[in-house]
Order: C-alpha cells, then structure tokens, then sequence
C-alpha cells in the first residue's frame, strides 16, 4: 500500500519506563489546501480557509495495551499549540472537539474536515483518525464526496494532489469506522468561557495563534486505545498556514488501569509515576543524547551527533595516585588507590593498569574474562586450595552498584561466573571479595 510522505517521527532513548510506554510521536501533513479550497467563503461569509493552508494530524503512538485517559495541563506543566500564523477554524461550527464533529457536515461544508481540534482518537462521532497510509476503506470526504463548497466546484473540493501532503484525500482519507462502545463520555475543562463558549483557537475565532494552558484538559475516564493492533491514537488536528509547535501532557492507563503521566518539560521536581518525555515537545529539541559524551543530556528528543564533542573517559585523576591515568576526564569515585593505602599487596592486583586503550578489545588471558564480555563474565579466584567466603559486586562507570551477589563458601581455586548479558554496553568495574580481602578488575560489556 502506497505509505504518506510526509510523516514526522521523532523519539529518544529514554529509561526503560518511558519508552515501554510511548513509543514515538507522530506529525502527519494530512492536506494541502488549494486556490479550488479557497473559493469556499462558508455559507456566504467572507471568511475562508487560505490557499496553502497545511493541515497536520498529531498522533501518539503506544505500546499495545496501553491508553490514553487525559490530555491535561496543570501548573508545573502547561499545555501548549503554537503556530507563527492563525489557526483555521470555520467559524458556523456548531462543536468544538474532533469527537464532537459528523461526518454528514463534510459534504455541504467540505473544509470543515479540516478544522482545528483536540480529540481523543475519534475524528467524527463515528470514525476514528488513522494515518492515510493504514487506512483502508477509502474516502468520504474529498473530492466528488462534497458538493464542492459555496462556489459549486465541480467535482468537490479537498482534492489537491500535493505530493507534500502524502495520499489524497480524495483516496483515503484517515478515517476508520470506530467500533468502540464507551462507557462514560468523554469531557473537557478549561476551553469554554462563563457564556459556554470557547474563544480559544478549538473554537469558533480562528484568529489566534496560540493557545497555553495550565489548567486545560480532555479526558475520556476508561482511556482511549488505537484502532489498530500497533496503537496509535489521534490526538489533535491542526491547520495553519504558518509552522507548528506544541507540548502535550499526557496520563495513561496501563491494562491493570495503573495511571501513569509523562509531561514534555518541566522545572519541577517530578513525582511518583511523573516521567519527562521529550518527544512530548514538538519541533523536537535536539543535542547530543550519546551517553558516551560529556556534553550528553537525557531531555533531548533526538541525537544530533555535531553537538557530541568530547568523549567521556573514566579512570583516576589524581595524579598522585598509583593508577592515575593521564587520559581520564571523569573520575571514578572510589577507584583511585594510593601507595601506603592498598593492604600490602600487589599494586599490580589492587591497582589494575589502566592503559591508554582499555576501552579497546583486550587480548590477554586476565583472570576476568572474555574481556568483552556479552553474556557471562568468568572470574579467576586463588590459587590456595583453602575454602574461601566470598561475594562480588559490580559497579558501573558511575560508581553505581549494579549487581551484588554472595556466593558462600567457595573451595580454593575456583571460577566463578556472573550473568551481565542485561547490562547496558560500556565499562564496569567488577569488585570481588575474598575472606575480606577485595580486588577490582574491570571489564567492558559489549
């Protein structure tokens, strides 16, 4: 099936929570409005929807199972649509969310498929919003499917075949039968005004530009899910002839009904089950998300290598110390070892050579091997024939502890093995203790 062309995705390596849950947002140009588009002045006004208009579809794309219950903002969090120019809105609307629209309006006011609103999944009353590309039965609403506006176009309107806008309309038309019974309706604060009226750019005046809220929010109490078995869930369509930018909030429902709620920015300090998703923040920010540099930060939405610029190099940096590495930029807390400071014994064993390259692949038949190591990591005790107690921890380049395990009485002269084929890449510094007695060996997990 032929795929739309134009079709934004933007994501992150988040920690393991984040991206369990939402897998990528999404920025759909689902049409282009024409000089034919125009000609429409809805029902004799002389408002009408500007030649080059842009409409975008926003969806969030989750991991099957999971739904969304509230678009939300609050006051650590607010909730924000931009664009450099108006919104567009037909200004006889009589509702006001994309779950709120019929399909019958579409075919005496053609560009009222095209208006800008939040929603939870549904695009009308009865059809729920997919990508053009997934969707398969068609259209309703371009082209011959409208009697072409207050000017008559023959042959409808909706039907530019802008190339930059993907499928036509005409063809298909991101609209799927919603097959869905929900329980309790769905329900909105913070748009409407004391006359019940909203005045923002969801409402009638399409004359604003922005809309930032702190205390805004859809809901549909159950949680709405994905038509389709990988998920993805409309979530606002916006149209403007200017350039996008928006910060959504969201609480999710897991199949337990565990809510959880990921937030696209914030100055706060985040609560129980509060996640940042940077991908919440569109455009997306982006700067160098690659751990391995200094300059790394977890709140970019995407990587852009030319802002990485100086690898992060762990070892000692005291140069007093008897395993300072001249090389190192970042300092092992605890990893220094100083002459005078090492239980008598062999430096060589206490203070393992860290050479210029020790983040290369390692050669030598070390007593912490394979050296890469995937899976499971064997380590060399004594060579004394004496029954030893002993225990082992495994830290990483943060000084944090990883893995800790007590093996009991071990007999002398033993191996003992350590499943690390769930930790992340990088270097590790494996800490293992004799009757008392520690040494440390480091180790790289491919």
């Amino acid at each position: 099936m032929k795929k739309s062309l134009v079709i934004l995705l933007f994501g992150l390596f988040f920690s393991k929570a984040v991206k369990a849950q939402i897998e990528k947002v999404i920025v759909e140009t689902y049409y282009i409005a024409d000089s034919l588009d125009a000609t429409d002045t809805i029902d004799g006004n002389y408002h009408a929807l500007a030649q080059g208009s842009k409409t975008y579809r926003i969806y969030i794309d989750l991991k099957p199972g999971y739904r969304i219950k509230t678009i939300y903002g609050d006051t650590a969090h607010a909730l924000k649509f931009s664009s450099t120019t108006p919104f567009f809105n037909n200004i006889d609307r009589p509702l006001y969310f994309g779950y709120q629209i019929k399909k019958n309006y579409f075919n005496s006011n053609p560009t009222l498929a095209l208006d800008t609103w939040l929603t939870l999944g549904l695009a009308t009353t009865l059809h729920n919003g997919v990508l053009k590309g997934e969707d398969t039965d068609g259209s309703v609403v371009g082209g011959s499917n409208n009697h072409g506006g207050t000017a008559s176009v023959p042959g409808g309107l909706l039907k530019n075949n802008d190339t930059l806008a993907g499928i036509p309309l005409t063809s298909q038309d991101g609209l799927l039968p919603n097959t869905v019974t929900y329980a309790n309706s769905f329900s909105d604060n913070g748009f409407k005004n004391t006359s019940n009226i909203d005045t923002t750019i969801f409402g009638h005046d399409s004359t604003g530009t922005t809309f930032i809220s702190r205390g805004a929010s859809v809901q549909q109490v159950n949680g709405v899910i994905g038509p389709l078995p990988d998920n993805k869930i409309l979530v606002a369509q916006l149209t403007t002839t200017g350039n996008i930018s928006f910060e959504l909030n969201l609480e999710l429902l897991d199949s337990t009904n565990k809510l959880t709620t990921y937030v696209a920015q914030s100055s706060y300090t985040l609560g129980a089950n509060i996640f940042l998703s940077p991908i919440l923040k569109y455009p997306p920010v982006c700067g160098c998300t690659d751990k391995r540099y200094h300059e790394y930060d977890s709140t970019f939405a995407c990587n852009d290598s030319s802002a990485c610029h100086t690898l992060k190099v762990f070892g000692c940096t005291d140069a007093l110390a008897c395993n300072y590495d001249p090389n190192a930029n970042i300092l092992l807390p605890n990893f220094c070892c100083y002459p005078g400071l090492c239980n008598d014994r062999d430096i060589s064993l206490v203070c393992p050579d860290l050479s210029p390259n020790r983040l290369k692949r390692s050669t030598d038949n070390s007593s912490v091997y394979p050296n890469p190591v995937k899976d499971v990591l064997s380590i060399q005790l004594f060579s004394s024939t004496d029954d030893r107690l002993v225990n082992y921890t495994i830290y990483d380049a943060y000084d944090r502890l990883v893995r800790e395990q007590d093996l009991g009485v071990i007999p002398g002269n033993s191996i003992i093995q350590a499943d690390v084929a769930d930790l992340p890449a990088g270097l590790y510094l494996f800490r293992v203790s004799v009757s008392g007695v520690s040494s440390i060996k480091k180790f790289i997990k491919d």
